[in-house]
């Protein structure tokens, strides 16, 4: 019997962007309509709680009405783009809210992209305003490599050639909200570029609100929610579940500047946490921290996940700590404007390797080499349709082209979906390892590790051999002893996995490496950089 969300609002067949599909009949037409009703349902309600303090949502409305004011005598009208190079604070909300209301298109940019990476972003959708935290000025283009800024406004320091952003707070008439079509885009982001230059997905108002009222639906998610947001405001997850759902549900949103388990554990306490989102490397981290056991986390209800597979065991440890909350796989991506799917919250202890079944709207279709849909449990490339799906790429027509078909966005994930309608992950294309014909997914060897007691993360590569074409290789972060040396040894490794997985999905090579794995902006582990130190360490 297949299995699909409960769905108890009204639904209408539209079109949009020239594709037929079913929406939420009842809805906001637009980010900034949610921000005004959540001002005007609970003004005195604290809005935001950061480092510099707390605001009501009044108060923040009023912040965002000045800096679009002074936006807007800057030249920013509807449609103008605005490149955010800004940490998880106060001036990226002011921004962001500021630029929905003058039906503006934000451009929110990774804090850790350096110089031609931003500059390919700001130059690519043809952002003409820059608004960046003065501790990252290091990291900016020369004004030579972006030569269509006109403003630059530095956060927190003093930087030449750029005006503080408190000239962006001065005292001005809010102006009036601009109305826009919920097909146009809202914001651009650009995707992590693991291959080639980063594309400019554009979200659109229709994609944002509806994957805001998945949350909504599918977490059980209420009014007044405190949601703390610990990954970064500039990904998607932070920008949809966390910042566009408080304004949804008129909450309080709890700032972190940068992840740390102690500092999040004592800010879920302090500020009676609710709901989060995290990717599973901070999951995990909370757990080893030795103050978990101490904290009092019963006002969290409901955590999602997603980025990477989440172990097993760490899925095991929340819920034997942490009994009465609701955790939820996610599943999606940039192009997806979040999620595509989320794991019912009855249905994680069950299927721990999947996650979970389509959002209410959205539909998944697994595709074989040959462009056709495969039979219920065939592995095959993830294609995700639905109105949450961007329309394409900015100025990128080709691109677009290339990557959506028929109303779907091609996610170059393989994974299958069962009888019962749930999904499975299991690598990304050019991730899976071909040794002498047999297909091994690395999450199914990285899912084993994490039960091995001492191991801390894990990441599977394959690495080229003239004989079986790929073999199996693994990084491993590991617990040390007092001298320094990793608490388990790669037989140790091979015996583990030999016990639980076929012969030819167990590592022949492991490396132990002292720090974290390598992560990109959005907390995915690099394999290509892993792949290059796996065929170093060969050549050897």
């Amino acid at each position: 019997m297949r299995c699909e969300w409960p769905v108890s609002v009204p639904l209408a067949a539209e079109t949009h962007y020239g594709r037929p599909m079913r929406c939420f009949a009842e809805r906001p037409r637009s980010l900034f309509q949610m921000f005004a009703e959540a001002v005007g349902r609970a003004p005195g309600r604290m809005a935001v709680v950061g480092e510099r303090g707390r605001a009501s949502w009044a108060e923040l409305d009023d912040a965002v009405g000045r800096v679009a004011g002074q936006l807007a005598r800057r030249g920013v009208i509807r449609g103008a783009r605005v490149a955010m190079l800004l940490g998880n604070g106060r001036p990226f909300l002011w921004t962001l809210w500021a630029c929905a209301r003058l039906g503006a298109i934000a451009v929110p940019l990774g804090t850790r992209l350096k110089g031609m990476e931003i500059a390919h972003a700001i130059n690519d959708s043809g952002a003409e305003i820059l608004i960046f935290d003065g501790e990252l000025a290091d990291a900016l283009p020369k004004p030579y490599e972006t030569p269509m800024l006109r403003h630059r406004f530095a956060d927190g320091e003093d930087i030449p050639g750029a005006l503080p952003f408190d000239h962006l707070l001065a005292p001005v008439a809010a102006p009036p909200v601009e109305p826009v079509s919920e097909d146009d885009p809202a914001i651009i982001l650009y995707t992590s570029g693991t291959t080639g230059r980063p594309k400019g997905a554009m979200l659109t108002g229709l994609g944002l609100v509806h994957s805001v009222l998945h949350y909504q639906y599918c977490l059980g998610l209420r009014e007044a929610e405190r949601a703390l947001l610990a990954v970064p405001a500039s990904h998607v997850t932070g920008l949809v579940a966390l910042l566009a759902v408080s304004a949804r549900l008129a909450g309080t949103l709890i700032l972190m500047k940068r992840f740390q388990a102690r500092t999040f554990l004592d800010l879920a306490q302090r500020e009676r946490m609710t709901f989060t989102v995290l990717v599973p490397a901070m999951a995990n981290l909370c757990l080893l921290e030795p103050a978990f056991t101490r904290t009092d986390l019963s006002a969290w209800r409901v955590c999602g996940y997603g980025g990477a597979p989440m172990p097993e065991a760490t899925i095991a440890g929340l819920a034997r700590h942490l009994p009465g909350l609701a955790l939820h796989n996610l599943y999606g991506a940039t192009e997806t404007t979040s999620p595509a799917t989320i794991m019912p919250p009855d249905g994680t202890a069950r299927r721990p390797d999947s996650v979970g079944l389509p959002v209410p709207l959205g539909r998944i279709r697994i595709v074989g080499e040959d462009g056709l849909p495969v039979a219920p449990g065939a592995v095959g490339e993830i294609w995700i349709a639905g109105p949450m799906v961007v329309p394409g790429y900015w100025d990128a027509a080709e691109a677009t082209k290339a990557n959506f078909c028929d109303g779907f966005w091609k996610s170059g994930d393989l994974g299958s979906v069962d009888a019962e309608g749930f999904v499975r992950v299991l690598d990304r294309k050019k991730d899976m390892i071909n040794r002498a014909g047999y297909k091994i997914y690395s999450a199914e060897v990285e899912n084993v590790l994490a039960h091995l007691p001492g191991v801390i993360e894990s990441a599977v590569v394959g690495r080229t051999c003239p004989v079986l074409g790929e073999r199996v290789h693994v990084f491993v972060q590991a617990d040390r002893d007092r001298s320094g040396r990793p608490v388990v040894d790669a037989g140790q490794v091979r015996a583990f996995c030999a016990e639980r997985l076929a012969d030819y999905k167990v590592p022949e090579t492991v490396s132990f490496v002292d720090e974290p794995l390598p992560r990109n902006a959005n907390g995915k582990v690099v394999k290509t950089i892993l792949r290059r130190l796996a065929e170093e360490a060969a050549a050897t």
